[in-house]
């Protein structure tokens, strides 16, 4: 089972990017990343039931896929210095697989934590988790703005991509993060300013989620402000600082 793809080879990059996308996402979402982040070698996670990994099953559990993530990549980690980028769902993922390494004795070096409520305020709760029909989904997507309005008006797409865009949704309304001890490892929280899901206080909150340094930023846009402007100066400093 392979999690990651290489999005652009650097046998001799200092560093490492592994970017974890959105709920319904892939990894084409992250395909510039790699050309745009010369210090880095990225890599993209690919979640079961999308893109080269269509035919699988979607994943249910979201601790348990972070923990089969965190042993695919545990190679990439120990042998260079490596940033984790989630977005959204991506960012629970990711801390959940920053947490999983580090209870292993690895750990990435920072994780940028990007649209995403704190994971401690997070509450599974199984009967929300049933309430995301299609018909909540596509609302869903609409308000956040991350998917083409006209191609959710479209049944084709709509039948290839649901069974996996659901099944996130529902994954994530069912996580509980629980006791965790806090990361080692820096922690930057972003947000867009309008974005209608998740404030500034919400991002803060992060701070919780480690021992090392923490900041949050602020970015123009709404959710999705990086489709449009990445972060990459953001992520730079990373491996500079």
């Amino acid at each position: 089972m392979v999690w990651t793809q290489c999005i652009e080879s650097r046998p001799f990059a200092e560093h490492r990017l592994v970017c974890f996308p959105h709920a319904g996402g892939s990894p084409y979402f992250y395909r510039g990343w790699g050309k745009a982040l010369e210090e880095f070698e990225a890599h993209t996670v690919c979640y079961p039931g999308r893109a080269e990994r269509m035919a699988e099953s979607p994943a249910t559990d979201l601790k348990a896929m972070a923990r089969q993530i965190a042993a695919s990549i545990r190679p990439l980690v120990e042998s260079r210095p490596t940033v984790f980028f989630g977005h959204s769902m991506g960012a629970i993922v990711a801390y959940e697989t920053a947490c999983a390494l580090e209870e292993d004795g690895a750990g990435a070096t920072h994780l940028f934590a990007s649209g995403a409520r704190a994971p401690q305020l997070m509450r599974g709760d199984a009967a929300a988790a049933a309430r995301w029909d299609d018909d909540a989904i596509v609302r869903n997507l609409v308000e956040l703005g991350g998917t083409d309005a006209q191609m959710l008006r479209n049944p084709d797409f709509l039948e290839l991509v649901m069974p996996y865009v659901g099944a996130d949704f529902r994954m994530l309304s069912s996580y509980t993060a629980g006791e965790r001890a806090p990361l080692g490892c820096a922690v930057t929280a972003l947000v867009g300013t309008s974005d209608p899901r998740v404030t500034t206080e919400q991002a803060d909150a992060w701070r919780e989620s480690t021992r090392g340094p923490f900041r949050r930023v602020s970015l123009p846009g709404d959710h999705f402000y990086l489709a449009a402007a990445p972060p990459f100066g953001l992520v730079r400093e990373a491996a500079t600082g």
